[in-house]
């Protein structure tokens, strides 16, 4: 005799849903402040973790010495930089803080407008004729917008201690994933299984792929142009070249190359009169400027092998959507979803290339 299925209790389960619900919405809500240094300590460690397994090897396979290294490796590369970036913005912000707020601001005079070739003259007597005659008119006008934009910079500083914090949380739950990086990947792995099954897992393994693709593609490719393009300022003599430095790797890591620093370098020497130096740095902007090609397709091969067009789409799209974490959620977020499509797509029977069929099935829509 077969049992008679009980109703379901449509309140029992609206309550259960809506309870679950606000279960994880809490938790999301507690864990907020740390959410941002986990993303980056955990893309940090995915993408490092094969390095701290070689360093584990030759350490007589202490994987305490190895957390040890790694670690002082991650303060070299990222937290003494960005603290040594911060103190030098807030140093050098003085100066254009005080000129900028100052109720005296006058145009200044460029007397190296008479270097430029063929035009230095003209555009030397018309930018001292502006400012003769309107110079002062101009920056009244212009003076409460400098104001305002002053203000919002120094309202950011605000943020400049957060940003530290996270760095902190970075490095502590990197040392965390070091320590325990197999325990909680086999967990993530075991909850994606339950959740679907072996396309679960193979999301879970893609996403960690798709972020060593990034990690080796856009992020070694922008340290090594902007590195090197940093090393040919400095060497041709070009002032805050340090700073240009940083400058050239943000232009790297959103894909607007390094050029944008370099030609601008260029011309600066040759209007200063230093032609050997911009000549020898041209040559070198040259090789800087084009060298991606080249190593950025070997090394997101070496990382995952995913369409050129998608990881860079997932880079410039991420950036812009989520900030500087998003350089590695978009690359993955459309290298599981072009997977999971492709894979489903697949499954699928191929359509039959009849040229009859074809014919028929156009005449019964028309």
């Amino acid at each position: 005799m077969v049992k008679a299925s009980q109703p379901k209790d449509l309140l029992q389960v609206l309550l259960s849903v809506l309870f679950i619900s606000v279960m994880i919405i809490a938790c999301l809500w507690i864990v907020r402040p740390f959410v941002l240094g986990f993303a980056w300590a955990g893309t940090i460690v995915i993408a490092t973790w094969p390095l701290m397994l070689k360093i584990q090897r030759l350490l007589w396979g202490k994987r305490s010495l190895a957390v040890l290294v790694m670690t002082l490796l991650l303060l070299m590369l990222f937290v003494i930089p960005v603290a040594l970036l911060v103190n030098s913005l807030v140093d050098n912000s003085g100066p254009v803080i005080d000129w900028a707020t100052k109720g005296n601001m006058e145009l200044p005079k460029f007397e190296w407008l008479h270097a430029i070739p063929l035009i230095g003259d003209n555009l030397y007597a018309g930018w001292n004729t502006l400012v003769e005659s309107g110079g002062s008119a101009i920056m009244a006008k212009v003076r409460p917008y400098i104001g305002t934009t002053t203000t919002w910079f120094l309202g950011q500083a605000i943020h400049v201690g957060s940003f530290l914090m996270h760095c902190g949380l970075m490095l502590l739950f990197s040392v965390l994933l070091y320590a325990k990086g197999e325990t909680l990947g086999n967990g993530i792995r075991h909850f994606a299984f339950r959740l679907a099954g072996k396309r679960g897992d193979a999301a879970v393994l893609l996403a960690g792929q798709a972020i060593r693709a990034v990690a080796l593609g856009v992020v070694v490719t922008a340290l090594v142009q902007s590195v090197l393009g940093g090393v040919g300022l400095a060497i041709a003599g070009i002032p805050n070249a340090t700073l240009l430095t940083v400058v050239m790797l943000m232009c790297c890591l959103v894909q607007i190359g390094p050029l944008v620093v370099l030609v601008p370098s260029i011309a600066w020497l040759y209007w200063t009169g230093d032609t050997t130096w911009g000549t020898v740095l041209l040559v070198w902007s040259c090789v800087v400027g084009t060298m991606d090609n080249f190593i950025r397709p070997v090394l997101i091969r070496m990382g995952a092998d995913l369409p050129m067009i998608l990881i860079l789409s997932g880079v410039i799209g991420g950036l812009i959507a989520f900030g500087m974490i998003g350089l590695f959620i978009g690359p993955v977020l459309l290298a599981v979803s072009y997977r999971l499509i492709s894979v489903w797509m697949h499954e699928a029977p191929q359509p039959q290339d009849d040229p009859n069929e074809v014919v028929e099935i156009l005449e019964e829509h028309e």
